[in-house]
């Protein structure tokens, strides 16, 4: 989350003209106020080297600036908050060819159009593994905090590493996946941290341990080999995230509505939000047809278009299709946890509170549907999961990280799938809406 961040400072110098810096790395919404650089990895001292995505207003660019001498940034813009990128910077000031000395890649390829493309001189040395303090998530003294999520986050001192060293083309599919054990070298300052998780143990044969330099380190189930849904913030106003797009909320008296990134047509997930603070008359949630809805940037709610279903907090009716009504199923209070199961094999739709599905729902009666929503109210077309907020509301989803907000669930339910960690028990062949499970 916004304000963590992980600090080293090493006991001596490295080689700071030669070394490689890689990490997986799927961030949350830029700004869309003024320009602000989500830094990755940098120094902290009076003279700084920063690897960052930098927003100029939603326009985030990969960077990398070393020595005030050397700086690098895309021509290309690097939107997705859903999917991970794979960030590699490779440093080697000793190369005679001066564009050689500084090389970005993105997702397995060598960027070769930038923006901004200044060379320093061959031999120039860096800040970076220098004997200052190094910080990953943060901008030197600043309050300037990278928000979204990293995992195998590399750093090989004395050698310069092509983005193939760290990941391959998946023969099947053409996409850049992980190797989640490459075989590189790691000289003296080398490390390997957040490897499958938030440990700052170096995995490297070093023991160069990482430090929490301040917020919450929070573990996620989302990795590069399994990525999960979150709330999509390309698609609203005025809501606000934070936790990696997990947790939203509107202050505006006009609602606004979160849209999952990822949705279906068929299989069956399940997903949990936590109410936070409802509002007043503050939150609606269920699910939405991703590819027909008009609810991106709309101030309708969830039942108020043909494409759309949605369990209002206040009194407690759920409306579908210009607001007919489904089931009327009592008012959500602040801190209710709302279970949502989508039987999309079946074509129903199901609501729970707090360990008890509504209108006596049972989500694996299979055809029979009992107490669903039929699917066909929403029309053909990927559904996924969505809630509308206003007037302060505030709410967390667990979409099978295990946490809502920074705070893990209280008591692990079962979880047949295997993939995902809930607060209630996941209904018998029901999963997680995520890469995997969509596979499954």
């Amino acid at each position: 989350m916004a304000s963590t961040y992980l600090t080293k400072t090493f006991s001596g110098a490295g080689n700071t003209k030669k070394w490689t810096w890689s990490a997986w790395v799927k961030k949350s919404q830029e700004s869309s106020s003024n320009t602000y650089n989500q830094v990755l990895f940098g120094t902290a001292g009076t003279n700084y080297d920063t690897i960052a995505v930098r927003t100029t207003p939603n326009e985030p660019v990969f960077m990398a600036n070393i020595s005030g001498n050397f700086e690098r940034s895309t021509n290309a813009l690097y939107r997705d908050c859903n999917g991970w990128y794979h960030f590699v910077v490779a440093f080697d000031s000793t190369q005679g060819t001066a564009a050689d000395r500084l090389k970005l890649y993105v997702n397995g390829s060598e960027i070769t159009s930038y923006d901004d493309n200044t060379n320093g001189s061959q031999n120039d040395d860096s800040f970076i593994n220098t004997t200052d303090a190094h910080q990953i998530g943060k901008q030197q003294s600043y309050g300037r905090y990278f928000d979204g999520v990293m995992s195998h986050v590399h750093f090989c001192d004395g050698y310069a590493y092509a983005a193939s060293d760290f990941g391959s083309t998946d023969s099947t599919t053409g996409e850049w996946k992980i190797n989640t054990s490459p075989s590189v070298s790691y000289g003296t300052n080398g490390f390997f941290i957040l490897k499958d998780g938030n440990s700052l143990t170096d995995q490297s044969p070093n023991s160069n341990n990482w430090s929490l330099g301040g917020g919450t380190l929070t573990k996620t189930e989302d990795c590069p080999s399994n990525v999960f849904a979150t709330l999509n913030p390309l698609q609203s106003g005025s809501i606000t995230f934070s936790n990696g797009n997990n947790t939203q909320g509107n202050t505006s008296s006009t609602g606004q509505n979160a849209l999952s990134t990822l949705g279906a047509v068929s299989g069956k997930f399940y997903a949990e939000v936590k109410c936070t603070a409802v509002g007043s008359n503050g939150t609606n949630v269920g699910f939405v047809n991703l590819s027909k809805s008009n609810l991106m940037n709309q101030s309708i709610t969830p039942g108020q278009d043909n494409f759309s279903a949605g369990l209002y907090s206040n009194n407690g009716p759920i409306y579908y299709s210009s607001e007919t009504t489904f089931a009327t199923v009592g008012s959500t209070s602040d801190g209710d946890i709302i279970q949502l199961a989508m039987d999309l094999d079946n074509g129903y739709l199901y609501w729970g509170r707090n360990g008890t599905y509504l209108n006596s729902g049972v989500p694996t009666s299979g055809s029979t549907g009992t107490g669903g929503l039929a699917t066909s109210n929403l029309g053909d077309g990927h559904i996924g999961f969505n809630m509308w907020q206003r007037n302060s509301a505030n709410a967390s989803w667990n979409f099978g990280n295990g946490y809502f907000g920074t705070t893990a669930v209280s008591s692990a339910g079962t979880n047949a799938s295997g993939i995902g960690i809930f607060e209630y028990d996941v209904p018998t062949g029901y999963t997680a809406l995520s890469t995997k499970g969509l596979n499954e």
